[in-house]
């Protein structure tokens, strides 16, 4: 059964004892926070903040996106990160996709305590990447790889043809996400589907060679695929990735509750 998608951004506080927990979510390449909704949901729901944007260009029109670059989308991401980070103890970075990589470039760029990534894409295979910067001026868009989902009736309400100005952008995004990995000192928890039509291991190999300073742990998906975040391991993705934010911060210890707090506080002060 499908419904219509819903475009909109995503946003909840903080809920709950213990501390303040954040997580920044990212959608991919030519979708939308329709795909992820109910990650946010399982989020917010573990009594975690949540800021899900709606990047630019993206829940509109490919044309729009087209327009866009891909600094915009990550600014788009990193200003949700900000806004979380203002108000909660721990900000994690999680993402699908292109929104893996966008989540990557927060834990490379800001101190997050972690990333959970669901199928990250940081190499396009497709052997007319490199020339996109010319093919864009004879050829706006092609047709989209959409809804590589294995479960039957879903749809991710992502476009149905891809702008190759936007795909241009992407792949300049994606070389310079690689080339800043090594900065990244974050655990990083990877779900993985073990078919993938949309993204190849070439982006899992480019991962684990960039994050050469952050523990890694990578959990196959075996009946999903790329969209898994609305496929049958679904439920599988959001208890696991709770369980690890969870995780990560019952290892950090109890001095890392407040340990934000009196620089919050001095910060305010000097304002």
């Amino acid at each position: 059964m499908t419904s219509s998608p819903d475009h909109s951004p995503y946003s909840s506080p903080h809920n709950g004892d213990g501390p303040r927990i954040g997580v920044v979510l990212s959608h991919g390449f030519t979708g939308s926070p329709h795909g992820l909704r109910t990650w946010a949901h399982a989020f917010a729901a573990a009594g975690f903040a949540v800021r899900m944007p709606l990047l630019p260009g993206h829940g509109t029109s490919w044309q729009e996106l087209s327009r866009t670059t891909w600094q915009q989308w990550h600014c788009a991401l990193d200003d949700a990160y900000l806004e979380l980070d203002a108000d909660c103890d721990h900000v994690f970075a999680a993402g699908l996709s292109m929104g893996g990589a966008l989540a990557l470039r927060i834990a490379a760029t800001r101190p997050v305590a972690g990333v959970v990534l669901v199928n990250p894409a940081l190499v396009i295979d497709d052997p007319r990447a490199p020339l996109a910067g010319i093919l864009k001026l004879i050829m706006k868009s092609t047709p989209a790889i959409a809804n590589d989902i294995l479960k039957e009736g879903m749809d991710e309400g992502a476009y149905n043809r891809t702008p190759v100005a936007a795909a241009h952008e992407l792949n300049k995004m994606f070389k310079d996400t690689i080339r800043i990995l090594p900065k990244v000192t974050a655990p990083v928890h990877v779900y993985r589907s073990t078919v993938d039509h949309v993204v190849s291991d070439s982006s899992i190999v480019a991962l684990r060679r960039g994050l050469t300073h952050a523990p890694v742990e990578l959990v196959r998906l075996e009946n999903s695929y790329h969209v898994a975040t609305l496929d049958n391991d679904a439920d599988q993705i959001f208890a696991g990735s709770v369980d690890f934010i969870r995780g990560v911060i019952s290892a950090a210890g109890p001095a890392s509750a407040t340990a934000a707090l009196p620089r919050r506080e001095a910060s305010h002060e000097q304002s």
